[in-house]
């Protein structure tokens, strides 16, 4: 029997395969735990539409992200901080702090997770930060520490 997988089924397929079972198998565990549905000429069609739409959507998130990049990369955020007589800080600057930054002054909702900030900046100055916006965009903010 052609069954179309709804989950992920180990050993056997992953959500959205398309394969061949045994008929008892289908019947008494994949059908029965709506692990699966048979693979019908209206499933497989509405199966092809969802990955279509899926492909649609992943394709704008990727231009959003690109766009965002380019926003991103031209802007110098500027962040005041205390420090002492050698340009260190009291404390340090952290992704949370800049991403806080972005939305408030600039209007940009980047998560703090996405922010790859290896260390805290602890120094005055420039700083590039690498910020990944999608699984395949990533850009760069120049970050600038200044003293309060």
């Amino acid at each position: 029997m052609r069954v179309i997988f709804l989950k992920d089924v180990k050993g056997k397929g992953k959500k959205g395969d398309v394969k061949n079972v045994s008929d008892g198998y289908a019947r008494n565990f994949l059908l029965k735990n709506n692990l699966a549905e048979e693979a019908t000429p209206g499933n497989l069609k509405a199966l092809e539409a969802k990955k279509k739409k899926d492909a649609a959507i992943e394709q704008k998130e990727k231009d959003d992200a690109v766009k965002l990049k380019e926003e991103i990369e031209n802007l110098t955020v500027e962040i005041k901080a205390k420090s002492g007589d050698s340009g260190r800080l009291f404390g340090s600057i952290t992704s949370k702090q800049i991403a806080d930054v972005l939305n408030k002054n600039y209007g940009y909702k980047i998560d703090k997770r996405k922010i790859e900030l290896d260390q805290p900046i602890r120094s005055l100055g420039y700083t590039n930060v690498p910020v990944k916006l999608h699984h395949e965009v990533s850009g760069t903010i120049k970050v600038h520490v200044v003293e309060q």
